[in-house]
């Protein structure tokens, strides 16, 4: 093991990361990694360091940190779905007759990387390339409520990972279980005025092959019926996963 490069070392323990449904103690990462003691305490100080990997001190165990979901995420906004959604979301304007934007988790952001407006709509904050708090948005919340608990606990790991724009919105990671549970059983995300005051917006999450939240669809409006949005919203997302290979949820 010792001639192994410490990079291919630390590719593995990330793998093993991401394969697991909670956080692991380091004596499992040792194990499954073959890692002296040592070693293992050094390179995982490093990847804490880093953003890759989160130290729950309290529970004496690691999970997966944002700057690997910040890699993951790169993936997806390199992939070619905006180029797929493009026509759908179009679409989507066209039925709901509100602005529509196809948005990806960016570490505990969300990126929108596409956008249609509808004529004579407000103006929105969530042109192309913009970054906003992920759990104060419709899509943020679509895509957490279909990650698993664990990997939105890495996330949130502490009350000072919670930005705050309108003084609403979950600021604890209980308060934003709540909100994910309710998103759940709902079918669909909702948020209203917490990005804009005066705005609300439905969202769902569009899956790849394996179930994870690859995107977020959402529509933003001022007036309407939100429980009707939401259809044509999950109508455009469960379009999507299909197009994708994914699996609706």
């Amino acid at each position: 093991m010792s001639q192994v490069p410490a990079a291919t070392r630390a590719l593995r323990v990330l793998r093993f990361l991401a394969s697991q449904p909670d956080p692991v103690p380091l004596e499992r990462i040792m194990r499954a990694c073959e890692l002296p003691r040592s070693t293992a305490y050094h390179l995982l100080r490093a990847m804490v360091d880093e953003g890759f990997v989160v130290h729950l001190a309290e529970e004496h165990r690691f999970g997966l940190g944002v700057a690997a979901f910040e890699v993951g995420s790169g993936y997806s906004r390199q992939a070619p779905l905006q180029r797929i959604a493009r026509r759908p979301l179009a679409a989507l304007v066209d039925r709901a007759g509100q602005s529509a934007h196809l948005a990806v988790l960016h570490g505990r952001d969300v990126l929108y990387v596409l956008e249609e407006r509808a004529p004579g709509r407000p103006p929105l904050v969530t042109d192309v390339g913009v970054r906003l708090p992920a759990h104060l948005t419709a899509s943020g919340r679509a895509i957490l409520a279909s990650l698993p608990a664990p990997q939105v606990r890495a996330l949130y790991p502490a009350p000072t990972a919670f930005v705050d724009r309108h003084g609403t919105g979950p600021r604890t990671l209980s308060a934003l279980r709540t909100v994910l549970s309710e998103t759940r059983q709902r079918g669909y995300a909702t948020e209203e005025g917490e990005v804009t005051p005066g705005l609300a917006g439905v969202a769902a999450a569009v899956h790849d092959h394996n179930g994870h939240p690859v995107a977020g669809v959402a529509v933003t409006y001022a007036e309407g019926d939100a429980a009707a949005l939401a259809s044509e919203v999950r109508r455009t997302a469960d379009g999507l996963t299909r197009r994708i290979g994914g699996t609706t949820q």
